[in-house]
């Protein structure tokens, strides 16, 4: 599931959201994804990037499956509890907002 949805995030990217290069790197269950935004479009790559990412994100299969398919929103319990590992909370937002979420 989790492969079909980053399979269509390059059609679905929204430019404009940002300006500069961004690295996120997404660690979905045993999946891992490296995600470059910048003006031009999205660039995804399997595995961990080659320096340290703008963005980490570290949840289950399950809770990501909820936020992209289901519309869930995550609360601050999210991130306190470990259900959400993330070094930037914040870009992660603007991460949706260029997906249209």
């Amino acid at each position: 599931m989790q492969e079909e949805i980053f399979r269509k995030l390059q059609s679905r990217y929204k430019k404009g959201i940002f300006n500069q290069a961004t690295v996120f790197y997404f660690s979905v269950g045993d999946m891992q994804k490296t995600l470059t935004l910048d003006s031009e479009g999205c660039h995804i790559q399997d595995g961990k990037p080659a320096g340290e990412p703008d963005c980490s994100c570290s949840t289950s299969s399950d809770i990501f499956d909820r936020i992209w398919n289901e519309g869930y929103r995550p609360g601050i319990m999210d991130f306190m509890t470990g259900k959400i590992k993330s070094n930037a909370p914040l870009l992660l937002q603007q991460f949706m907002l260029a997906f249209g979420k």
